[in-house]
């Protein structure tokens, strides 16, 4: 086994190595649909959180659930990309790991609303 020596550190190639990561923003964008619902909402509670001056641990919570929600469905996104890859005929294995990861998003996905309900709903009822 060769062992590869260690670069030194580069910011020329650190900023390199974050094109990945925006491409990969950038893929997410435009080929989940479900995450331009994730983000039509994410912006709904940021305005609400305006409009309604939640405080600063509100508005934590708030940022933590919509990061949780956009991990997790970058993350399904990422697993179906390589099931189609390393899986393109049927197997019920496939099928449960797309199904799993989908669920994963579905549960902070109630999270998210869950945490919206209890910030938002005692500030509109007090409208």
């Amino acid at each position: 086994m060769i062992k590869k020596t260690k670069d030194k550190f580069s910011l020329v190639a650190r900023i390199k190595s974050a094109t990945h990561a925006w491409r990969g923003i950038g893929i997410l964008v435009k080929t989940t649909h479900n995450f331009w619902f994730q983000i039509f909402f994410a912006l709904l509670a940021v305005y609400l959180g305006f409009i309604l001056c939640i405080s600063t641990t509100e508005w934590l919570f708030i940022v933590l659930t919509i990061g949780i929600v956009f991990v997790t469905e970058a993350l399904n996104t990422a697993f179906e990309i390589d099931i189609d890859l390393t899986s393109p005929e049927y197997h019920p294995y496939a099928r449960d790991t797309k199904d799993v990861a989908a669920g994963a998003v579905l549960i902070s996905v109630f999270v998210a609303i869950l945490v919206g309900l209890i910030i938002f709903l005692p500030k509109i009822f007090m409208l």
